[in-house]
């Protein structure tokens, strides 16, 4: 299994938002990412900063990217490109987190 994460950041005023639109997230998307060997998915917010902290389990990196090419993460994208900063296809910018420190 690797571990995965990641920061992105949401707007300040789209927290509240953000946060209902994850609870619940789409079947459809949740399917998608078991589909694809996601496991143990976590989204932390810090709240001083609007920095958001994404961890993952992964059965592959592949599998992990190919996520992206879905139609329904496409869709998802669309769907929360007003809450938080984006890329121009409306992907999350996000920046890969190295990890330094693990206690199994």
């Amino acid at each position: 299994m690797i571990r995965k994460a990641f920061k992105m950041t949401v707007f300040p005023d789209k927290v509240e938002d953000y946060i209902k639109r994850h609870n619940p997230i789409w079947a459809e998307l949740e399917d998608v990412l078991k589909d694809h060997g996601v496991h143990n998915y976590s989204i932390f917010l810090d709240a001083e900063t609007y920095a958001l902290f994404g961890y993952a389990e992964i059965e592959s990196e592949e599998q992990w990217n190919a996520i992206a090419e879905t139609p329904i993460c496409q869709k998802w994208w669309t769907h929360m490109k007003d809450l938080m900063e984006t890329n121009a296809d409306d992907s999350p910018q996000s920046v890969e987190l190295k990890s330094v420190f693990y206690m199994p």
